[in-house]
């Protein structure tokens, strides 16, 4: 099966996850956490760098899948020439170690089923050695230790350094596999039952998307991507990844092939805003939390992104024996954009503590010494070039969205204030600050002859980003400057009404070669500047045009071909769904959503 991205179902247990194929193939698992070695790297290489297949014997894609409704509960069906079988794939909610659930179910008839699992430790890069224990069969190699076991047992054998199990299953016949990871030198953890824990996940989840609040148009696809981002945090820490997987391509047989499984500040304000507003208070306060964790120390030295649990030393380097999705080399772990400067960051910081004060979450004793403390930084680093937004690797400039985020900085430090009088700080010189930025980007980071505001100052290229500037209330929607920002996008970034973040031909500025598809985070908020600025027709007609491209289990990745009608980048993508979210609050919401951006006191008029 040549496989693409957007053929992946994702299962999880809030501390990794699994992506599952059309086939009934796991080819993505990193074990025990996201930003674990994979011992399943099909998905970036072949057979051989470790995938587990169950299906009817002889059959190639399922006849149909879906989601139990309202969880992360798989159920994939193939019919046949033999009769119907079925297999609900999960990963339950882990007490100590993490388990893989398989449960094959006849349906109708009775068919032959096929297991085969090959092992590959280390991103596919380590065949580990196995032995029978017990019953069970046992791979370990250094560090890393698997148990495979079935309930009831049938035969399992191996071959061809992989482990193989065939077996017929008639209707409401039920045979489970599962499959159990532990550090190598520890006993065995206890073993799970895995129907009951077929049972508890699926009321679980239903509890959990019960929570949810909203009630407008495509409920199901906002609760889809709230369970998608449920799935992507990291429970011990609250930390949110942006994806599941590392180096899925930007452009199929390229070269952007980037890690993504870290979590990034960028992506602060708008999630903990999506989960607001949607009714998830805890959750945004663990993310806030693990925030506050992250960037606590000098100021100075804030990152773009950060581990699971806040590490600092993601270092970059590449895994020559994977031949990647569609030949698309490197194949990358770690991330070396962690070294860059992103003066935007400091602006999500900020907005991210105010909104959580203003949405009620509990208060942190240190929290407002930090913020203080980022803002004396900024107050003498603003005026620096940097990376951007986009993590350009072609040198720094002075990118536009970056000094409004530099704004936004000051202007929530300016807004606690005020509506904390007991708190301390320097009111005046922030009021200052964010005068002086606005005047500054408002002179140099918008093109008067074009009414629109540019990537970076002085240039005639246009940047997606800029499209946040009414959310983050820089501007008012209804300003002149704004409306012709957001047609000059439409216009020059724009393929097929999606939206690229901006031109990668031009000369220098993402230093990379080859080009990327359109960015579905962007092209939300194209729907949303659109209906901001008095458009909503056609922002209901670009939010319906964007829901659909999702997958069969409702899964986006981070960019759209358009041409070739596929999925790219990694899988599934935070911060698309986050938009997604947030673009159906913006549309369909009967109150505003949490975190939307005003021009208090006409500040944001300039």
């Amino acid at each position: 099966m040549n496989a693409r991205i957007e053929d992946y179902a994702l299962i999880g247990d809030e501390q990794t996850a699994a992506l599952v194929g059309l086939d009934g193939s796991i080819d993505w698992l990193c074990l025990p956490r996201f930003d674990s070695g994979a011992c399943f790297a099909r998905l970036l290489g072949d057979e051989d760098n470790g995938h587990w297949r169950i299906a009817p014997k002889g059959a190639d894609v399922c006849t149909r899948r879906a989601y139990r409704p309202d969880t992360l509960v798989l159920d994939t069906e193939w019919e046949t020439a033999e009769g119907t079988l079925r297999v609900t794939d999960l990963m339950p909610q882990r007490e100590r170690a993490p388990d893989v659930v398989r449960i094959v179910e006849g349906v109708s008839g009775r068919v032959t089923v096929r297991s085969t699992l090959r092992l590959r430790f280390d991103y596919g890069s380590i065949v580990p050695w196995m032995r029978r224990s017990n019953g069970h069969r046992v791979a370990v190699a250094g560090p890393d230790s698997v148990w495979l076991r079935t309930e009831p047992h049938v035969r399992i054998w191996g071959e061809d350094f992989g482990t193989h199990a065939e077996f017929t299953v008639g209707e409401g016949e039920r045979v489970a596999f599962v499959l159990t990871w532990h550090p190598s030198h520890e006993p065995r953890p206890p073993l799970i039952d895995p129907y009951a824990a077929l049972s508890t996940s699926v009321r679980d989840w239903r509890r959990w998307t019960n929570r949810c609040r909203y009630e407008g148009p495509y409920r199901d696809a906002v609760v889809r991507s709230l369970l998608t981002l449920k799935a992507l945090t990291y429970r011990p820490t609250g930390g949110i990844v942006a994806a599941a997987t590392t180096s899925l391509p930007e452009e199929l047989g390229g070269v952007r092939n980037w890690d993504y499984r870290y979590c990034w500040l960028r992506d602060s304000t708008l999630t903990l805003g999506a989960l607001l507003s949607a009714g998830y208070k805890q959750e945004a306060e663990a993310w806030r939390d693990w925030l506050l964790r992250a960037v606590a120390g000098d100021p100075a030295d804030l990152q773009i992104m950060y581990g699971l649990a806040g590490e600092r030393r993601l270092p970059e380097w590449e895994l020559p024996w994977l031949a990647g999705m569609a030949g698309s080399r490197p194949v990358r772990v770690g991330n070396g954009a962690v070294d860059q400067l992103q003066l935007d960051v400091y602006g999500e910081v900020m907005d991210s503590l105010e909104l959580a004060r203003a949405a009620g979450l509990s208060t942190k004793p240190h929290m407002w010494s930090l913020q203080c403390a980022l803002m004396k930084f900024l107050e003498s680093a603003w005026r620096q070039p940097d990376e951007g937004l986009w993590e350009v690797r072609g040198g720094r400039r002075q990118f536009v969205h970056s000094k409004v985020m530099v704004w936004v900085a000051a202007d929530r430090a300016v807004r606690t204030l005020e509506r904390h009088p007991e708190l301390t700080g320097d009111l005046a010189a922030w009021r200052a600050m964010r005068d002086e930025v606005h005047a500054e980007v408002c002179e140099r980071g918008y093109d008067p002859r074009r009414n629109t505001f540019t990537q970076y100052y002085g240039s005639r290229e246009l940047d997606a980003s800029a499209l946040l500037i009414p959310r983050f209330g820089f501007l008012p929607p209804d300003d002149p400057r704004v409306i012709g920002t957001v047609d000059a996008i439409r216009a020059d970034l724009g393929h097929d009404g999606l939206v690229r973040r901006y031109d990668t031909d031009a000369v220098g500025v993402d230093g990379m070669p080859g080009g990327e598809g359109a960015f579905l985070a962007c092209s939300f908020w194209l729907a949303d500047a659109l209906h901001m600025t008095g458009r909503p027709d056609e922002a209901r007609e670009l939010f319906e045009e964007l829901v659909g491209l999702t997958n069969d289990v409702g899964l986006l990745a981070e960019e759209y071909d358009a041409v070739a009608g596929c999925q790219l980048g990694n899988y599934p993508q935070a911060f698309s769904h986050i938009a997604l979210v947030n673009s159906a609050l913006t549309l369909f919401g009967d109150e505003p959503v949490v975190g939307a951006g005003d021009c208090r006191d006409g500040h944001g008029a300039g």
